[in-house]
């Protein structure tokens, strides 16, 4: 084999390394920015969790019936109506989000948990009434309740105040 021959084979070789090389950088930032994209969602849908807003709708919850049907519904002031429709919304929301894989179902039980369970109890008659004109209604609400009743159910877990081998803080 000539020099000439040798050299060629050498720089071929250095040219499809460097291809891979960068094609596997390439795929890591690809994952990192994806990663770091799911996470700052998440942090995002977290603090929507953490308002005002939702700590009052948590609180009526808790306090009052909710509408059973449309009419009922439409019987309330209208800002009750928004209130209970932005909340079905929200729980719409985070449903599909963890349906899509984008925030995690483990999340969203350790922070939310049973509420989200409980909220659907009290959404279930009006969504009912309802889906006979809108079969989607609430579908990822609904789905959302029964993955977390279903793994609450089957796995639950201890408080983490409970754990012997929780992560200490670092100091």
């Amino acid at each position: 084999m000539s020099v000439e021959s040798t050299a060629t084979v050498i720089g071929d070789f250095a040219i499809a390394l460097s291809f891979l090389v960068a094609l596997g950088f390439g795929a890591a930032q690809v994952r990192t920015a994806a990663r770091d994209r799911r996470e700052r969602l998440t942090l995002t849908t977290i603090r929507g969790f953490q308002t005002r807003e939702i700590a009052e709708h948590f609180q009526r919850l808790n306090s009052r019936d909710m509408p059973a049907t449309r009419k009922e519904l439409e019987s309330l002031p209208a800002e009750e109506q928004v209130e209970i429709i932005h909340y079905a919304q929200e729980m719409e929301m985070l449903g599909l989000l963890v349906y899509d894989g984008i925030i995690e179902l483990e999340l969203v039980e350790r922070t939310l948990g049973d509420f989200v369970v409980y909220s659907w109890i009290k959404y279930k008659p009006f969504t009912m009434d309802r889906r006979s004109e809108d079969p989607y209604l609430n579908e990822y609400f609904e789905w959302l309740s029964k993955r977390l009743e279903d793994r609450m159910n089957s796995n639950p877990r201890p408080p983490a105040y409970v754990e012997v081998n929780a992560p200490q803080p670092q100091a």
